[in-house]
């Protein structure tokens, strides 16, 4: 989810191939971190996504661009 609310389900399978290869070890995949500096979701070995890239504001290179599955926009109470 991001700050706006923006919620996105994003399938990467078809992106494990070069740099995004090590993601197919589930050990690698699980130890997924939110990168609090540059704020997007990190890996180890200093794989990281771009945040315009999952928030749908930009594409990725062909080879490395998610399929889309759906989005909701949650809204916040007071």
């Amino acid at each position: 989810m991001f700050s706006d609310g923006l919620v996105r389900e994003l399938d990467f399978a078809p992106c494990r191939e070069g740099l995004f290869m090590s993601l197919s070890d589930d050990a690698v995949f699980s130890a997924v971190e939110v990168d609090q500096v540059a704020g997007t979701v990190s890996f180890p070995g200093g794989i990281d996504v771009d945040p315009d890239v999952l928030h749908g504001d930009a594409a990725a290179s062909p080879h490395q661009q998610p399929v889309f599955l759906r989005q909701c926009r949650l809204e916040c109470s007071a």
